[in-house]
């Protein structure tokens, strides 16, 4: 594995200098970065704001500048809606000259704005979405998938269930594309570790009421609840799941869980689930220190997708400096030839299909008697190596090799 990374960047780095031959300097004499997501609905807590602040604070620590030329940083809400997003960075390509687009939340918005940005040769910088289709079937030589995917929550948390004797399986999933991938690679984990999904219902997104799905969740005798979905919707579920006694009588796994729904949910309720995460503010004090910044500008602690933002953000704004030019593919190829290593990206590198391996961290969601404050979530149970974590690369998608 080690031999066919260093196989791998090599062949980056190569074509990183032969662009960077053809190519030089920052193009309209400005680097600038758009930030999409969803501004005010319900994933506004896990990207939102928190991301366009997390992009400006890398752009000022970067120094605000390079090669010698100004970052700017813009920013808009896309509602969780395909058509507003793509039309809105169509716009900033057309009109604005933006370099890469990052933030990127509802699976279903990032599929279109990708299209998009390949299209125009310009770089999708892709924090918070969960589905792993942009490095597999709708994988392009533009995606830089940073943060996590439904993948590495389905290897995380689900294996580990089963292996444990939690075979039987019902779904309450998100009805578009994160929930339909979350659920489908889920299922072949159960299936491939010898358990059975029973039974799913899919519920739209943003619903407030989930009492029909979770009464057809306890009619199915599923030993575990997997609830694929995110946001206020993970929230709404699993209070709904504990009204109606459903966690007194089957496990309710939480397949994407950000640190604020976490916050947000009684302990009672709540305490020892399991989840997968890219990032937990109090890992150690590197983590730490970012994360008081963070606050301090914010308000709250970072969720896993704003921490991403940043992380990405700096080795883009790296790979700029080292490529000599903001040109996609120069800059694409030189973000695969070096290895980012930051408070987020830990034992990380970026493979040819855009998706960055690293650690990922497996946690429980502590009982209020062991919190020493509000911030105070999770216990971090495991540390999950990145190849363990995240799926191989398909042959289809790696863009090096067909360059």
């Amino acid at each position: 594995m080690q031999a066919m990374k260093k196989t791998m960047m090599a062949a980056a780095m190569s074509a990183a200098f032969a662009v960077t031959a053809q190519a030089g300097g920052v193009s309209d004499d400005v680097v600038k970065i758009g930030v999409l997501a969803d501004m005010g609905g319900v994933y506004a807590d896990i990207c939102g704001k928190g991301c366009v602040t997390a992009v400006e604070m890398a752009v000022e620590d970067f120094g605000g500048e390079v090669l010698g030329k100004p970052i700017e940083v813009i920013s808009a809400d896309d509602q969780n809606k395909p058509d507003v997003g793509s039309a809105k960075v169509r716009q900033w390509i057309e009109s604005e000259q933006v370099d890469a687009v990052n933030g990127l939340v509802a699976s279903s918005v990032t599929g279109a704005v990708t299209k998009v940005l390949t299209d125009a040769k310009k770089v999708a910088l892709i924090s918070t979405s969960a589905s792993h289709a942009f490095t597999t079937k709708a994988c392009s030589p533009y995606n830089v998938h940073w943060t996590y995917n439904v993948a590495a929550l389905a290897n995380g948390t689900v294996k580990p269930m089963v292996d444990s004797g939690k075979k039987k399986w019902f779904f309450i999933t998100a009805d578009y594309a994160f929930g339909h991938a979350l659920e489908g690679i889920a299922t072949k984990v159960i299936n491939d570790q010898g358990g059975e999904v029973v039974g799913a219902v899919r519920a739209p997104l943003g619903t407030t009421d989930f009492s029909s799905y979770v009464l057809q969740a306890q009619a199915s005798g599923a030993d575990v609840i997997g609830l694929a979905n995110a946001g206020t919707d993970f929230v709404n579920a699993l209070k709904t799941s504990a009204e109606f006694g459903l966690t007194e009588t089957a496990d309710v796994a939480g397949l994407l869980v950000f640190t604020h729904n976490a916050k947000a949910l009684d302990p009672a309720i709540a305490a020892g689930m399991k989840a997968t995460t890219g990032f937990y503010w109090d890992m150690d004090d590197q983590t730490r220190e970012w994360s008081a910044r963070f606050k301090q500008r914010h308000g709250s602690i970072p969720a896993m997708g704003q921490a991403g933002a940043y992380s990405m953000t700096m080795h883009y704004l790296n790979a700029i400096k080292a490529a000599g030019t903001d040109e996609a593919d120069a800059v694409m190829a030189m973000m695969k030839a070096t290895k980012p290593d930051d408070f987020f990206a830990r034992n990380a590198y970026l493979r040819n299909d855009g998706r960055m391996v690293h650690d990922m961290l497996l946690v429980s969601i502590k009982d209020a008697a062991s919190r020493q404050s509000d911030d105070d979530i999770y216990n971090i149970e495991a540390v999950i190596p990145g190849d363990v974590a995240f799926n191989p690369m398909m042959e289809s998608c790696n863009f090096a090799a067909k360059s």
